[in-house]
This record gives structure tokens, sequence and C-alpha cells, in this order.
């Protein structure tokens, strides 16, 4: 197999640089902003959309794309904070739902619009209309391709 050419090697690193950098940025900003680590930010909007605010421990492992373990770990310390709690459910009777607690819900309700408004500034603004729609298309094409793959 062939290497990257030039051309292909600077979109690449272009691409890397700047989503690596974006996530870092949105990351350290989230943290300094709201004391919500990105986890954080994910396990809770996911509970704030989820009926009556509560989700299975699988089903939030999937929007942070933790392991069991590591995720385990993680929405205990989340509890320990008091952003969630977890509550026995009947059915299986071993299972258990995760819960948005109130100090979660505040916590993602002063978090969203400081995330909104750093997409804003960081990746919205900077860029044209047009630009912006080339993003899209771009990105779908993307995440069609790794769908299908």
């Amino acid at each position: 197999m062939d290497g990257l050419d030039e051309r292909e090697e600077r979109a690449w690193r272009a691409f890397f640089e700047m989503q690596v950098r974006f996530w870092r940025h949105m990351g350290q900003q989230l943290q300094r902003d709201t004391g919500l680590s990105e986890p954080d930010f994910a396990v809770l909007t996911a509970l704030a959309q989820a009926p009556e605010g509560r989700l299975r421990p699988y089903e939030l492992g999937g929007f942070i794309d933790y392991e069991k373990s590591r995720l385990h770990h993680h929405l205990t310390r989340m509890g320990e904070r008091g952003l969630i709690a977890r509550e026995q459910c009947a059915e299986p009777a071993r299972g258990a739902m995760i819960v948005l607690t109130e100090a979660g819900r505040a916590a993602i309700d002063s978090a969203i619009p400081q995330r909104i408004a750093h997409v804003r500034r960081w990746l919205i603004d900077p860029l044209t209309e047009d630009q912006l729609d080339t993003l899209t298309d771009i990105s779908h094409q993307v995440l069609e391709g790794l769908d299908n793959d």
C-alpha cells in the first residue's frame, strides 16, 4: 500500500490537528467554566434528553464510548458529586437505572448555553455559510463511509 501523497498528507495533518486542538480547547473551557468534563457533559446531556431523565448504564456507555468498568467508575464519581443517582429497577431484578439529579439538571442546564457559545465562536463563526455547508457535506460523507465499513 502506498503512502499518502503531499496533498493527502496536508489534508490529513490539518484535519487531525484541528480536531485534536478543537476538542482539547472545548474540554478545557468546559472544565474551567462549569467544572464538568467532556464525559460528564455527555452523560448529563443523554440523561437530560431521556424520558424521565433515566437510562441504563449500557445506554450511557454508547454516549461516551467507555467500556463497562471505566463507565462504572466514572458514574460512581459523578454520583459522589451528586450529579446522578443509581436506582434499582424491577426488571431485570439486578438491573440499575442511572437517574439525573436536580444538581445534575442544574449543571447541564448551565453548561449547554456555554457549550453552544463555544461551538459558535470556534466552529460556526469563523466559517462562511458556504464553508459551513461544505463542512456538513464532508462530515456526512465521512460518517457514511464509517457506517458502511
